[in-house]
């Protein structure tokens, strides 16, 4: 197996993905599949040297997300020796029977490499279907949807990037990147105003967001000093409340309880944004399959 070609890896980091991170995802799964040895079905039933096209056809309405990886997947499996032909872009909603990408190489790699690369793509759309559907939901509202740590291990990178296929935004990476002061941290610090000016004092650089269960602690997080405030489980009442007593000195984020049926009436509260982890850890997968096409029987 080789690595992915020049272009892909272009593709990849222009969609702010790591091409050394994505190879050794792919090289990880391909090993699952095959262990020491070889796609037992394949190398029985198709001729070494027969060509096929794979379509990969959308099996119902949605939004795609995580073609660079396919196109990593096949590269690598068919040692580079793959012609590809992207028919829609991440990001782009189908329908069912949509052709997304169609690629030419020996059948038994195309086959070799199909539930890797479908795994991923059927995955990653999903996530993408599920924000578009936030997104939508909060059209016109001036809020923003935001997702969440609570990701697959191994897969941040690639679920987050998901999310901005379906028009979300990503909120902090890790524990590393930004900082949010939860209850726990309160009672370990001793108070908000100790854990905010904690926080401050050690990583002045540092986002630092100031979690609030009531509309009493975010009077308490304001005059500690907090501009970026978590609103964790506050009914609409609560939230209107909320916004009406920061008047625009800290961004509000809702989390908590959010379902997409009372999307809109949390958002028209006020808050500048909704984060919600069932984007990533509770999509279901968006149907895709491969259909096979010999060569001379297209």
């Amino acid at each position: 197996m080789t690595a992915p070609t020049a272009t892909t890896a272009r593709e990849l980091s222009a969609a702010g993905l790591d091409p050394a991170e994505v190879q050794a995802l792919v090289e990880r799964a391909l090993a699952e599949d095959l262990g020491d040895g070889v796609d037992v079905t394949s190398v029985a039933t198709v001729p070494f040297d027969a060509e096929g096209v794979a379509d990969f056809v959308a099996r119902a309405d949605g939004v795609v997300a995580g073609l660079p990886v396919v196109r990593a997947v096949l590269e690598i499996v068919t040692d580079d020796s793959v012609l590809i032909e992207s028919k829609v872009a991440d990001g782009a909603r189908v329908r069912r029977g949509d052709v997304l990408l169609s690629a030419t190489a020996l059948v038994r790699a195309l086959l070799t490499g199909e539930r890797t690369a479908l795994n991923v793509l059927c995955h990653l759309s999903g996530i993408a279907t599920v924000t578009r559907r936030w997104v939508d939901e909060v059209d016109g509202t001036g809020a923003r949807i935001l997702d969440t740590r609570k990701t697959n291990p191994g897969l941040r990178s690639l679920e987050k990037y998901a999310v901005r296929c379906g028009g979300g935004t990503n909120k902090r990476m890790g524990l590393y990147d930004a900082a949010l002061v939860k209850d726990n941290h309160v009672v370990a610090a001793g108070g908000v105003a100790e854990a905010f000016a904690a926080v401050r004092s050690l990583f002045p650089d540092v986002e630092v967001q100031v979690e609030c269960d009531t509309v009493a602690q975010v009077h308490e997080a304001l005059a500690a000093g907090a501009t970026f405030l978590l609103l964790d489980n506050m009914s609409v009442d609560e939230l209107a409340e909320a916004v009406r007593v920061t008047a625009g000195r800290a961004e509000l984020e809702a989390t908590g309880g959010l379902t997409l049926d009372r999307a809109r009436a949390v958002a028209s509260t006020g808050v500048d944004y909704l984060s919600v982890g069932a984007l990533t850890h509770s999509a279901p997968v968006l149907d895709i399959g491969v259909d096979l096409r010999t060569i001379g029987n297209s």
